[in-house]
């Protein structure tokens, strides 16, 4: 089940966010004008191999995967940053999604459910 994450830093000028995370999920929203959802992140496979499904208001999907910055032995860890990832399984995430999602507020699970389902591979 997701739990909120209280108190997240926000950024002048960017919108609002609210950052909620599960055992193997973390889902970041991104709210406009009148709480309207304008993107969100859906971060998983946290533990194994970190892949993000980003959605942005003009209706435009990003899948990537997370470099974590750790790649060389003995220096500092880099910033995590998205790259070019694999296939999105939409399926088997969406599961994950429903069945973790019903700790979240009605219409951000009801939002990133439909936008899961609605997910194209291109």
């Amino acid at each position: 089940m997701f739990r909120e994450t209280p108190n997240v830093r926000q950024i002048k000028g960017d919108p609002k966010r609210r950052w909620f995370t599960d055992d193997d999920l973390e889902l970041i929203v991104w709210l406009g004008t009148e709480d309207k959802i304008i993107g969100f992140q859906l971060c998983y496979e946290i533990e194994r191999q970190p892949k993000a499904l980003t959605w942005q208001e003009a209706d435009s999907f990003f899948h990537n995967g997370i470099d974590d910055g750790e790649q060389w032995p003995g220096c500092h860890k880099s910033t995590p940053i998205l790259v070019p990832d694999g296939i999105f399984d939409k399926e088997n995430v969406g599961k994950r999604f429903a069945r973790s999602s019903r700790s979240l507020p009605a219409e951000i699970a009801d939002f990133v459910k439909h936008k899961i389902a609605e997910y194209n591979q291109r």
